[in-house]
């Protein structure tokens, strides 16, 4: 059903006087502690390419293998492919249809997209080092797991997708924001689709490139879309995350709904809050010039609640006062589909928002069930927009319930 997957997150370092893609193995440090001096500085190098799968793991039923066949030149010096990286490839070579994208960036690596951008100099710098990585697939050789060196992960990525977020701020506290993000964005999209055409014109190959972007209209008031789209082969809207726990207090409001419901407190209130929907996001872009082509529409396999919320006039927790957050398995205020379809309360569809939530008398999540994904799917078809994509695979329920349902854009 997948027609590409997104592997995120990539991160962006200092390095030789500019800003680099590079792998390395660190624990986060703006995961717990945003104000940590060295916070987006993190990395996986060891899921990326360098964990050894066995064969009962692996999508071919091999397990990876620890060094090149005897007498390889290459013995010493670089180590077979491994990790993520290899369960790629292999997944590309088991359905051939299938491409990969490398996501740069994301919440908490968009650290110095914001320096990055700012100069010609540093544009060229940071896009030759992501493609020297990404695309040429020279991965530093690790010598404890044997895994990487030059060429070693060529051909797993088919592309590359940009989630800056955001440029003009609104993202981590430790993000670089420069007064001229806006222009910047798109200049720094245009250089990168210019050295992705020149290595594909050596190796015969067209190399995608995409964007995540925010879905608030300040968001895209923050970039120039109908410029910058002209470098990219579609946008991936976030459009979900429009409400949540972080509004401790309440009022209980949805997170992902397609339309505006004019009974929202956030609706009433007016100002930007009122342009956090989908077809809101959609409406932005296509005025500001972006083709109905390339603008996919994002559905959030998870749902974002509250707790301590009182049930209102009508029972359903709706647009009421919380306490907090509500608890979750991972984080609190965020519960993937996969769980949260089984936990207690009373199942709701929106008329007017076009949005599911469930309420158990005091704690709320809001949340796209297969209805209002059905539902959505069928207003990008009537616009005859590129698509739909999710974030994350993980939270589907059991058989990929969600997916299926959003691979009926395609039909």
């Amino acid at each position: 059903m997948l027609t590409f997957i997104n592997y995120a997150f990539g991160n962006i370092y200092q390095k030789n006087g500019g800003y680099e893609c590079g792998i390395i193995t660190k624990a986060e440090p703006g995961a717990t502690n945003p104000d940590a001096p060295d916070a987006g500085s993190g990395g996986d190098g060891w899921a990326d390419y360098q964990k050894g799968f066995s064969a009962n793991e692996s999508v071919n039923g091999k397990s990876d293998a620890w060094d090149f066949p005897q007498g390889d030149p290459r013995i010493g010096k670089a180590g077979p492919l491994k990790g993520n990286f290899n369960q790629l490839k292999q997944l590309k070579a088991k359905y051939p249809n299938l491409k990969v994208m490398i996501s740069l960036g994301g919440w908490t690596w968009s650290r110095w997209f914001g320096k990055a951008a700012t100069t010609d100099a540093l544009r060229k710098q940071l896009v030759s080092s992501c493609i020297n990585v990404y695309v040429k697939g020279n991965i530093p050789f690790d010598a404890g797991s044997n895994a990487g060196g030059d060429g070693i992960a060529a051909d797993v990525f088919d592309g590359i997708d940009i989630d800056w977020e955001f440029p003009g701020g609104g993202g981590q506290p430790y993000n670089a924001v420069d007064p001229n993000d806006k222009q910047n964005f798109t200049l720094l999209l245009a250089e990168f689709r210019k050295q992705l055409d020149a290595i594909g014109a050596q190796n015969g190959k067209r190399y995608l490139l995409t964007v995540a972007i925010g879905s608030g209209g300040d968001k895209i008031a923050s970039t120039v879309p109908g410029e910058y789209s002209k470098s990219l082969d579609w946008i991936n809207v976030m459009s979900y995350d429009f409400h949540g726990g972080w509004e401790a207090a309440g009022p209980t409001d949805f997170q992902s709904n397609l339309y505006a419901d004019p009974e929202s407190p956030n609706v009433k209130a007016g100002g930007n809050g009122a342009s956090y929907t989908v077809d809101a996001a959609v409406r932005n872009l296509l005025n500001a010039g972006v083709p109905a082509s390339k603008i996919v529409v994002g559905i959030p396999l998870y749902g974002r609640g509250w707790t301590g919320v009182t049930p209102g006039p009508k029972g359903d927790g709706l647009y009421q006062k919380a306490t907090k957050p509500a608890p979750g398995k991972y984080e609190t205020g965020i519960e993937d589909y996969k769980i949260l379809k089984g936990k207690a309360g009373t199942a709701y569809e929106h008329p007017v928002a076009k949005q599911s939530y469930k309420f158990d008398g005091t704690t709320f999540w809001s949340y796209d069930s297969a209805a209002t994904i059905r539902t959505k799917v069928d207003y990008v078809k009537s616009l005859n927009l590129r698509g739909v994509f999710g974030w994350e695979l993980d939270g589907d329920g059991p058989n990929a319930e969600l997916l299926n349902v959003m691979g009926e854009v395609n039909k």
